[in-house]
């Protein structure tokens, strides 16, 4: 009895992360401090808005239910650890990096992230707005169950990217680089800017439809019916 072929993945899937936190000691500083060294420390219910942990390392940590309004974390690492309920607006993560992170529920807005990097990361849960991910590296990232609202991915490099059960908003794909990015279970996926730029994206079938006016327009090509 012949047997059957294995189907073949159109698509390398992503790596998650595999977060196992030790017990965690809580944070006694009264601020962050640039350039400082946590370690295996739990911030809980905290106000860091405003506070500048600029080049900190955040290593086995875990944030949970804290306030980061125009917190400055600017080339600040972190490694192993997970973000919960981060609420905010103008949180600064310019050039930071996320190394086997998990962010779940959060509530942000402006977040400026441009040149990060995302490494072994999951986005689960909660709406973020106007994210600026500009000439940022995502490596094996998973955005799941959450709205993106204008999400700013230009000039950006994604690999083995996948949106999973989340809404996507007025993406910004221009002069974006894709390689290995599933698309196909976006519960909405609606794109303003970048649509030419989509090859080493794997979309489905009713995607293309919607998307088809788009692609259309990106090539020149007038859509109208007979005797029009």
């Amino acid at each position: 009895m012949a047997q059957k072929a294995k189907p073949v993945r159109v698509v390398k899937a992503a790596r998650r992360p595999e977060v196992r936190l030790p017990a965690l000691r809580p944070f006694e500083g009264a601020r962050l401090a640039p350039d400082g060294d946590y370690d295996g420390v739990e911030f809980g219910g905290l106000d860091l808005g405003g506070q500048d942990g600029g080049g900190a390392l955040f290593m086995d940590c875990a944030l949970t239910g804290c306030a980061v309004d125009g917190t400055r974390l600017a080339r600040a690492r972190f490694v192993d650890s997970v973000l919960t309920e981060p609420r905010g607006v103008g949180t600064d993560l310019v050039e930071a990096s996320l190394r086997d992170v998990e962010v779940a529920d959060a509530r942000l807005g402006g977040v400026q992230a441009h040149g990060s990097v995302l490494e072994r990361v999951v986005v689960r849960g909660g709406k973020i707005d106007y994210l600026n991910l500009r000439k940022a590296r995502l490596r094996d990232v998973v955005f799941e169950g959450c709205v993106l609202v204008e999400p700013d991915f230009a000039e950006a490099s994604l690999e083995r990217v996948e949106f999973v059960d989340c809404v996507l908003r007025g993406v910004d794909f221009t002069g974006v680089r894709l390689r290995d990015v599933d698309l196909r279970a976006a519960a909405e996926l609606e794109i303003t800017r970048g649509i030419e730029r989509l090859a080493g994206a794997v979309i489905s079938p009713g995607q293309l439809m919607e998307l088809a006016p788009a692609f259309a327009a990106q090539v020149g090509v007038r859509v109208a019916g007979p005797g029009a």
